[in-house]
């Protein structure tokens, strides 16, 4: 079969840049087929897709991915290790992917393929040297980062590629392959014109974090130069309908109320929290009105503004310590939100490979017909986080769209 290529995506929303990234990694890869592993509604940095994934598969099927298989939530707003393993677990159970591409700032793949080796194998003295890091109180990603500056010593050559977010999300990837005993073969596009987060626009390039912004200032002429006309159409299509979701903010009288009535020890069950947060947490939630002075009272050197929200997210979705242990002990299923005809050729190739691999194109089916209670469980995860999602909207605030909504095609 010709060339199978591997994408793992938020497209939140899509843009010029991630068609840059798709049309670059088709040419270097020589693929015929792409596949996307997309988060759903809910994302890595502890916060909401601004449109729901039923709307961002369309906008990556038009701009060139043939098959859109969802991040179930428990991966995509776990820690960046988390996020990554279970994106190529996926991707490893297809038995048909060549080649996963990322973008990348640096796009040097043997540099971070080094650092993922290192995080991979844990040498004595690197693991020594993050103990001692850990110590100072500062947070784990800027004590690995200094751990590794220090075990690699070079800093020249690393320092501007250890605090990079897609340089560390990349260098996840690579040590998962690694992890999995992958026979992916990893490939980067460098980013250009703009970074992420960055609030800029550079030609027709603006990051997602930019676009965001500018949608919620109603800036569309800006947003209509840096999209796709197709992706920008649905957005613009989603936002006069209410449809979208600005920020974790818009659940924060809910995450408040759970706080407040969870108890210490369920606090203390959520993923990510540890040594008393959860003191600091119930105490913050007591004596504050919204989840951004929450969020300042929490936060420390220890603890990034990031962790905070993805923990608020866990308890806005009842994700304990023990569904997450779950995640990583269990291949996660293969749920279809969308494809093209070339997709559907995809989806035949795969069936006959693996007869044994869980593909689903109904939730109704597979929470009926499926024995697997584990992965079932998985799934009724997905299924809420979309029925509180849609609490946001404007209008038509409907739950159990995981049921009624139809399969994408082309």
């Amino acid at each position: 079969m010709a060339n199978v290529l591997g994408i793992i995506a938020e497209y939140n929303p899509f843009h010029n840049g991630h068609l840059y990234h798709i049309e670059q990694s088709k040419k270097n890869t020589n693929s015929d087929y792409t596949i996307c592993i997309m988060s759903g509604n809910f994302v890595q940095r502890g916060d909401t897709s601004i449109i729901d994934k039923w709307t961002k598969s369309k906008m990556a099927i038009e701009c060139g991915i043939d098959l859109v298989i969802e991040l179930p939530t428990i991966y995509s707003i776990s820690s960046s290790e988390n996020f990554a393993t279970g994106a190529i677990k996926i991707l490893n159970s297809l038995n048909i992917v060549d080649y996963l591409s990322f973008g990348s700032e640096n796009c040097e793949i043997d540099v971070l393929n080094n650092i993922a080796t290192i995080l991979y194998e844990e040498p004595k003295e690197f693991v020594a040297i993050l103990s001692h890091e850990l110590n100072k109180g500062i947070s784990f990603p800027k004590a690995r980062e200094n751990a590794l500056l220090m075990y690699l010593n070079n800093i020249q050559k690393y320092s501007n590629i250890l605090n990079q977010p897609n340089n560390i999300l990349g260098v996840e990837y690579l040590k998962a392959l690694k992890k999995t005993k992958s026979h992916i073969i990893p490939f980067s596009v460098k980013r250009e014109k703009v970074y992420y987060n960055s609030q800029n626009i550079v030609d027709e390039y603006a990051s997602s974090t930019a676009i965001r912004e500018l949608m919620f200032r109603e800036k569309f002429d800006d947003i209509r130069k840096v999209m796709p006309s197709s992706s920008y159409k649905l957005l613009r299509k989603e936002f006069d309908s209410g449809n979208y979701v600005s920020s974790l903010q818009s659940f924060e009288k809910e995450i408040l109320y759970k706080l407040r009535i969870m108890s210490i020890e369920q606090i203390a069950n959520l993923p990510d929290v540890s040594e008393g947060l959860e003191f600091a947490l119930k105490n913050a939630s007591n004596n504050c009105n919204n989840i951004f002075d929450l969020i300042s009272l929490v936060k420390s050197k220890r603890y990034t503004q990031t962790r905070i929200q993805r923990i608020l997210l866990y308890c806005l979705l009842g994700i304990t310590k023990k569904d997450m242990e779950l995640s990583k002990k269990i291949n996660p299923y293969i749920r279809v939100l969308g494809c093209n005809n070339r997709g559907k050729q995809l989806l035949s190739v795969i069936s006959k490979r693996n007869p044994k691999l869980e593909i689903i194109t109904s939730v109704k089916k597979y929470m009926d017909e499926s024995t697997n209670k584990n992965n079932k469980y998985i799934l009724s995860k997905d299924i809420l986080a979309t029925n509180i999602y849609t609490l946001a909207y404007q209008y038509n605030s409907v739950a159990n769209l995981d049921f009624t909504n139809k399969l994408i095609t082309y």
